[in-house]
């Protein structure tokens, strides 16, 4: 089993929802995160002042998934998120060694 985590751009969260839903992923975590990258922020003018704006409002997707859907699902998410524009965000791909689902004890890959 893998845990997927994929930062993305906010406005791509429909598009890569769909694409998970379409290859058969199940559930999905998403929180809004703020950060940065390569692209370091950005300068905004407000009221005639100019200021920087460091960290960029993001998404944060975190999937447990069995390990023969996993390239499947890199790449769906990568194709979904893709803007070709810098900030597209990452995708981080560890290990998981245990699952459980509380309300029926179940363990392993059946609890996914």
């Amino acid at each position: 089993m893998k845990l997927v985590t994929a930062i993305i751009k906010p406005f791509k969260l429909d598009d890569v929802r769909e694409a998970l839903s379409e290859i058969g992923v199940s559930g999905i975590t998403a929180t809004e995160v703020k950060g940065f990258g390569r692209q370091k922020g950005h300068t905004e003018l407000y009221r005639g002042a100019e200021y920087v704006v460091d960290f960029l409002p993001k998404i944060k997707l975190e999937i447990a998934i069995d390990d023969d859907l996993v390239e499947t699902l890199l790449d769906s998410i990568t194709k979904a998120a893709n803007t070709g524009k810098i900030g597209d965000g990452k995708i981080f791909v560890s290990d998981l060694s245990q699952v459980i689902r509380i309300r029926t004890g179940e363990t392993g890959a059946t609890a996914l």
